[in-house]
């Protein structure tokens, strides 16, 4: 086998090879595959395996490099994960209230004008004097020694770097600043410096972002507004390389008022173990979901500015139809569902809580206005549809729907018909017990005749496929079921699956189905006490990957029927069918929540009976991006 690796910054080969010269190539920095001297070496090589290696997958530009990898990652652990794991250390995060707002700037190209920002903090009299001197007094407010600090300050310009060096000198902080254009000697000697204590501060521009390490870095200052969340996350892992006797790092991020399409909820996102939260909804509640030892605290009016431009970006309809508006403008790629919400990493649920995406751009003038007969009806539904995420089912509904309005579900084999229950459900909220009614037909007509509606849907459906990031399986359930292992889906759509036409008579978390020989467990993991009654409280998590703890309901005694079916259920014949959430409602459409399925999983022992506690061991061991959830321990 032959072996290639690039280095981080490649200069361009003059190519002397064949282009399958090369088995197996690694490529390191791989966020900066658009730049020439990579494109040059990725357009022509085409090995058997590419390796791409990134800290951060999303490009600067906005772009995925998921192309190149048939848009799937092979393996990844994102920031939080490293940290509970301690390959990287905790942080103690302030966000400090700026003495500048700067909600006037000029915004163009996705950022601010970088020489209106200098001159604020640098050129601007007793403003720029002011804001220096509050940098200095919130670092001896946050640090607990200053004689300990071994500090990066992210500046915007040299002459802002320079500005803040000589601000901090003038005010006994020993300190230095580098940037792009500095040489490698220097840089040595800073880096020396710092370490040996010498000085206190490096303030830098454009460089440390990456490729450049100082694990001793105990504290970092954002001194200027961070557009990229690539670059943000860049400047602060220099700070969160583990060092002897380095607890944490401590991060200051001073925060005004800021252009309503600066992206606050990127920044915190990246921070959060948990992704279902929403982030405004982490600051109310003192972000609880952080990686272990991690601390964030934002000063009142901080959290204020936070809240408002996240409710003026995502919180309400006009802040998107802005940023649709503007995205053309602002990115220079066209407008289409999946950029929209890649390049503003938006959960397409933070959309369709308020409108369809068609109607969105319609308001913003970038598409000519329409009038469809399942607009209103599909509304509705896009939030349900949002959260499709099994291959199988996609697939299917990707070939069917261009033909929606003719399709003959009679014809269909069994699993597909069941596949068209879920999405008839999915839609018009009940089943369709007779194709050919006349109000069956006439709803698949009206979707059929509604282009936008239905266009949009199959590229929602498109953009669910691309993002899948995990690997599921069918599961024996003794017939051509469609449900897969560790997909997600409504209680409908499960029911309607296992040929339960009646979902909406389900009010329990248990179903037993006598005809399929299925039991179905409906487990909902944290439970509020506003949502149910210390009788329904039941004691549901995971041991470990592979056992899982069930409490049964308080009527349920180990000598009745139920209970005896429970315990001998493989000598009966029958299964046991696992589906979990996290929560009662789904955190950004405060509806309910969807499960993931677990697959089927096996009696082991039960204690207690009224209600009974038992231990399943699963038949398929729980992923680890799942099994946090679960475990009880980890469940807050």
């Amino acid at each position: 086998m032959t072996i290639c690796s690039f280095p981080s910054r490649p200069s361009t080969p003059k190519i002397k090879t064949s282009p399958d010269f090369y088995d197996y190539i690694v490529v390191d920095e791989f966020h900066h595959a658009a730049a020439p001297t990579y494109q040059k070496l990725l357009d022509y090589y085409q090995p058997k395996i590419l390796l791409g290696l990134t800290a951060t997958p999303e490009r600067m530009d906005g772009k995925s490099i998921l192309s190149y990898f048939n848009n799937r990652i092979a393996a990844e652990i994102r920031l939080p994960e490293a940290i509970d794991r301690k390959l990287l250390c905790p942080f103690q995060y302030f966000g400090v209230t700026d003495t500048v707002d700067l909600d006037q700037l000029k915004w163009s190209a996705g950022g601010y004008d970088r020489n209106e920002l200098s001159n604020l903090y640098t050129l601007s009299g007793m403003v720029a004097k002011r804001r220096a001197d509050h940098v200095v007094s919130s670092l001896l407010k946050y640090v607990t020694d200053i004689d300990d600090v071994k500090g990066l300050g992210f500046c915007v310009t040299v002459e802002h770097a320079q500005f803040m060096s000589d601000y901090f000198n003038e005010h006994g902080i020993p300190s230095i600043f580098l940037t792009g254009r500095s040489p490698d000697e220097e840089r040595q000697t800073a880096k020396k410096k710092l370490i040996d204590g010498e000085i206190r501060f490096i303030f830098v521009v454009d460089i440390y972002n990456e490729g450049v390490d100082i694990p001793e870095v105990n504290t970092v200052l954002f001194l200027r507004p961070t557009e990229s969340l690539t670059i943000f996350l860049q400047q602060l892992g220099r700070g969160l390389r583990l060092a002897e006797n380095k607890e944490c790092l401590t991060v200051l991020d001073f925060i005004g008022q800021a252009n309503r399409k600066y992206n606050f909820e990127d920044k915190f996102s990246a921070l959060l173990s948990n992704t279902t939260r929403s982030v405004s909804r982490e600051i109310k509640d003192g972000f609880v979901s952080l990686p272990k030892g991690c601390y964030v605290q934002l000063e009142k009016k901080a959290a204020k500015y936070i809240l408002d431009n996240i409710r003026a970006s995502y919180g309400n309809s006009a802040g998107l139809i802005a940023r649709i508006a503007s995205f053309e403008e602002d990115t220079g790629r066209p407008l289409t569902l999946a950029d929209f919400l890649d390049h503003y990493h938006i959960d397409p649920r933070s959309i369709y809580k308020f409108e369809t995406f068609s109607r969105l751009c319609a308001r913003a003038d970038v598409m000519e206005d329409f009038t469809e007969p399942a607009e209103k009806t599909m509304k509705k539904a896009f939030p349900r549809l949002a959260t499709i995420d099994s291959r199988r089912w996609i697939v299917f509904l990707l070939e069917v729907l261009p033909r929606i309005g003719d399709v003959d579900v009679a014809a269909m084999a069994p699993v597909e018909r069941r596949m068209m229950q879920m999405f008839y459900v999915s839609i018009w909220l009940k089943a369709a017990e007779d194709w050919n009614s006349e109000e069956v037909r006439a709803n698949l007509c009206a979707l059929a005749d509604s282009p936008v509606m239905l266009g949009e849907l199959i590229e929602l459906l498109k953009y669910q496929y691309d993002h899948i990031d995990f690997i599921d399986a069918p599961v024996d359930v003794g017939f051509n079921c469609p449900l897969d292992l560790h997909c997600t889906y409504t209680r409908d759509q499960i029911l309607l699956a296992l040929d339960f036409m009646k979902p909406v008579t389900v009010r329990e978390g248990v179903k037993w189905l006598p005809e399929k020989k299925l039991d179905v467990f409906f487990v909902t993991l944290n439970k509020a006490d506003k949502d149910y009654s210390p009788t329904t409280m039941y004691n549901d998590y995971s041991i470990n990957s592979e056992l899982f703890h069930w409490q049964s309901q308080s009527t349920t005694a180990e000598n009745s029927p139920t209970g005896q079916r429970y315990i001998h259920h493989r000598e009966q014949g029958s299964r046991v069918l696992l589906f979990v959430r996290e929560f009662k409602s789904d955190r950004i459409l405060n509806t309910a929540a969807v499960y993931t399925y677990l697959g089927t999983a096996s009696y082991v022992k039960h204690e207690g009976s009224r209600p009974m506690n038992i231990t399943w061991k699963l038949d398929a061991p729980i992923p680890a991006k799942y099994l946090k959830k679960t475990n009880k321990l980890m469940v807050g």
